[in-house]
């Protein structure tokens, strides 16, 4: 990964920021043939407010994405655009952001599958792994779907599902991520 000068780290949203922010969307992280196109459910406001991907604190995608040997170190939320130079992307299901993911609607995850599908098509990415299980199982209609490698493919792409990274996410720790992400890295190595 080349070195860059640092970004500078948004201010900290304020809670009239975050009010803000509800409905806004976050400019997808993309490119051609990449290896991995991770693809979250959809921005929180923290995120929509800072215009960053997995941006709150708290938040584990940023050292998953380390710890599973993606990035050569653990990347701050304002150094997203370097990690096209590591051969990944990041979209999300649902563009708009909400408080929390449950505030969507099972039509909305499942247009979101409808549109990963032609990105997908478009920018041809080796892997797509989905960030989170249950919104993978009700966007492909799979409700007992588990982690990793799916037998489905978008178009010539493998489909893989990891574990939310969200703070809120209590079932996982931090060598959990490590050996999810990283049997999608050794996979795509």
């Amino acid at each position: 990964m080349p070195r860059r000068a640092r970004e500078v780290p948004p201010t900290k949203p304020t809670a009239a920021d975050l009010r803000a922010a509800e409905g806004r969307a976050i400019p997808d992280l993309i490119a051609p043939n990449l290896e991995v196109l991770f693809c979250g459910i959809n921005p929180g406001l923290y995120s929509a407010a800072t215009g960053l991907h997995f941006a709150r604190p708290g938040n584990r995608f940023w050292r998953a994405l380390h710890d599973g040997g993606f990035t050569p170190r653990v990347l701050l939320p304002w150094e997203q655009k370097t990690i096209l130079a590591c051969g990944v992307g990041i979209t999300n299901l649902v563009r708009r952001a909400t408080a929390t993911a449950a505030e969507l609607h099972d039509d909305e995850i499942r247009a979101g599958r409808r549109a990963l599908e032609r990105k997908t098509r478009r920018y041809q990415p080796r892997a797509v792994a989905v960030v989170g299980i249950g919104a993978y199982r009700v966007a492909f209609d799979r409700p007992n779907a588990v982690l990793g490698e799916q037998p489905e493919r978008i178009d010539r792409a493998v489909l893989w599902v990891l574990p939310n990274t969200s703070g809120l996410n209590a079932n996982h720790q931090a060598k959990d991520f490590a050996r999810a992400f990283g049997a999608l890295r050794k996979f795509t190595r």
